[in-house]
């Protein structure tokens, strides 16, 4: 699992499944505005986009995100 964070547009991405390589993202749900959940052809989640981030993730996560 891998977490990033881009503080410009205040969105983090948590990869379930890392590294995704292209054309894996098979089906993607929006759970509500902020919330996105990518699944691949078996249905599996592999990442969850999570935008507005600094409103719902704690501060110190999203720090460590930006330096990793």
């Amino acid at each position: 699992m891998k977490f990033e964070y881009d503080k410009d547009v205040d969105a983090a991405y948590i990869y379930i499944e890392h590294p995704i390589k292209e054309g894996q993202v098979k089906e993607t749900i929006e759970l509500n505005e902020d919330i996105i959940l990518d699944f691949d052809k078996d249905g599996k989640l592999i990442g969850v986009e999570i935008l507005n981030a600094s409103n719902v993730l704690h501060k110190k996560a999203l720090l460590e995100a930006q330096t990793a």
